[in-house]
């Protein structure tokens, strides 16, 4: 976000971990703007920026091996406050003469710590705080000029600082959940350390995108991949307010939609004034399903849907003449999971890992990409959107193709559509009674098939499982604790009224170890 850079920010280092962006995200919800730039970043480049702070994040690798990412020893040099992350802290102690070594065994999860010095970084923390570790090497020798302020029993050297140069280090990791006051220590850093002020709000990051979005397209046609979905919906009404009658949205029925949605959707964007654009309605739903018939294998059905999903653009861009962008709903958690920047391969998504390497567009073009789910929400209802779209539930691309474990049929679909609605139902209902909604919830359709007994006759169907979770990012969630009888009116009435489902699981599992959808 260029235009913010000349305003108070906060500048994360990107070494490579997972959760680099959430530690952005973190201080965006303290009201504090930050942007995640490589590790690399020039000297030059950091002065003419002027952050107020930096943050190191975590990493994959070790410090001591000469191929990992290290920083310009000149950034210490700035007089700009510093705040190292697991690898950054330990990237911290070894530029500056202290010695980090490789412990015997890895230090992952929750770890109870003794704060020893609670002034400075962890003002107003307890003698005893709660973080989450994530690490193999630790710090062994502290820099000349530090203190160390945080310790474990297998980790004598949790936190150091300082103060004095402002340079402060922490081994866990503030910016997760699981670090009971790790917001209370990005805010002392933020406010305290480096005198930033809460001013930033979502409506500040709406002006620049729509900023920058004008910029990059000027008067040049974009097409946008319009699934209906939180996340592709406000990417359609942010670009309509800066393309206008240059946007084509493209809503792609693939076949894999869940019940009602392709009537709803059309509904919504249809000759919509508010948010101007042509809107395209493709019926491909044989053609997918042709190009998946026979297909179990995850990977391989992300990868044919997100085929399917360019020729299909592609084809589409050619009727309406030579279009040069093409624009997605590609969020934060997406990217983690496709493998992005030095983290694992979890999961192919369509929009990020699944697409083609040759694309017929100038440049594919992804305004949310660095947000995470709630923040797109808000942004939503910065831009106009109903309640009902924003807050509706979310929807993988790749649609009900991953909720059917195994290979895809007409009946199969229709089973996990219909006892998808039923559940969507009962939950909606519960929620208008004053139950709390979940942040996630659908029906998946296992591969097993197993005995019943249905009106004196013996039943061999298949076996579908309820998945709910409750998240603030989808980075990490953890399984719904849906009331008993919900759960019992739901598996009733499923086995009741969808053919061929005689039986009915809840998924326990959080995320990690699992992730959100079943494939």
């Amino acid at each position: 976000m260029d235009s913010m850079k000349q305003k108070q920010f906060i500048m994360v280092l990107d070494f490579g971990g997972q959760y680099n962006q959430l530690i952005a995200r973190r201080v965006r919800d303290l009201g504090v703007y930050a942007e995640v730039f490589p590790y690399n970043t020039s000297i030059d480049e950091i002065k003419n920026l002027s952050p107020r702070g930096i943050i190191f994040t975590g990493g994959p690798n070790s410090v001591n091996d000469t191929q990992s990412p290290h920083v310009d020893k000149k950034i210490f040099d700035l007089g700009i406050p510093i705040l190292g992350i697991c690898y950054g802290a330990q990237l911290i102690a070894w530029s500056l003469d202290g010695a980090v070594v490789t412990d015997n065994k890895s230090e992952y999860g929750r770890t109870v710590t003794e704060v020893i010095s609670n002034d400075g970084l962890l003002s107003g923390l307890g003698i005893e705080e709660i973080v989450w570790m994530s690490h193999t090497d630790r710090i062994d020798k502290i820099p000349n000029g530090f203190k160390i302020t945080q310790k474990s029993n297998q980790c004598p050297v949790c936190a150091i600082e300082n103060d004095d140069k402002k340079i402060y280090a922490v081994q866990y990791h503030p910016e997760v959940k699981h670090t009971v006051n790790g917001d209370k220590v990005l805010s002392n850093f933020i406010y305290k350390i480096c005198g930033c002020e809460n001013s930033w709000k979502m409506t500040d990051f709406l002006e620049l995108a729509k900023n920058e979005l004008k910029e990059k397209i000027g008067g040049k046609k974009i097409l946008c991949a319009l699934s209906g979905g939180v996340d592709s919906s406000v990417v359609a009404a942010l670009l309509s307010k800066v393309a206008s009658t240059n946007l084509t949205c493209v809503f792609v029925n693939h076949g894999l939609l869940r019940k009602n949605e392709e009537k709803e959707v059309r509904d919504t964007f249809e000759n919509n004034k508010m948010f101007p654009m042509n809107f395209v309605y493709v019926d491909a739903r044989s053609r997918f399903l042709a190009a998946l018939k026979g297909v179990t294998e995850p990977e391989q059905k992300r990868k044919i849907i997100g085929n399917e999903f360019i020729k299909v653009f592609e084809e589409e861009a050619k009727k309406i003449g030579k279009v040069d962008f093409l624009a997605q709903g590609t969020i934060y958690p997406d990217v983690i999971e496709s493998g992005l920047k030095g983290s694992a391969t979890i999961k192919s998504h369509h929009n990020v890992g699944g697409l083609p390497s040759v694309v017929d567009f100038e440049e594919i073009v992804e305004p949310l990409r660095f947000l995470f789910k709630d923040e797109v929400r808000k942004l939503g209802l910065e831009l106009g959107l109903s309640d009902k779209i924003v807050n509706r539930q979310p929807f993988p691309g790749p649609g009900l193709g991953i909720r059917i474990i195994s290979d895809i049929t007409e009946e199969k679909i229709k089973m996990v559509q219909d006892a998808d609605f039923i559940l969507r139902e009962e939950i909606d209902n519960y929620v208008s009674n004053g139950m709390s909604k979940p942040s996630q919830y659908y029906v998946a359709l296992t591969n097993m098939k197993t005995v019943g007994v249905m009106g004196d006759f013996r039943t061999y169907n298949y076996a579908c499982v309820i998945r709910s979770v409750d998240t603030e990012d989808f980075m990490t969630a953890n399984a719904t604790k849906l009331p008993y009888d919900l759960l019992e009116k739901v598996m009733t009435r499923i086995v009741n009224e969808v053919k061929g489902i005689n039986r009915v699981f809840y998924d326990l599992t959080s995320k990690p170890p699992g992730t959100v959808e079943m494939e």
